[in-house]
């Protein structure tokens, strides 16, 4: 889901300035599945989320986040990036 996204002010952690959403040029390999980080609606590689910890749990469904800053803003407030606009 991709609800009420945040502006993390001059690109912040999530890629250095990027413009608008999409995929930031992440690319999956043979058998890696794509995710969608739930603050900024950006494409992930699924394995490497994981492996970072930005994943997160919550109301039976597992969030998938592009950086530690993310997840922090989720934690602050999963409603606000779980709850249909």
């Amino acid at each position: 889901m991709n609800h009420g996204q945040e502006d993390h002010g001059g690109g912040g952690c999530c890629g250095g300035g990027s413009h608008g959403h999409g995929h930031h040029g992440v690319v999956a390999g043979p058998g890696e599945e794509l995710v969608t980080c739930a603050v900024r609606g950006t494409a992930q590689v699924k394995s490497q989320a994981e492996a970072r910890g930005l994943t997160r749990d919550f109301e039976g469904e597992r969030y998938y986040f592009c950086c530690g800053h993310c997840a922090e803003l989720f934690d602050a407030d999963p409603h606000a990036y779980t709850t249909a606009a």
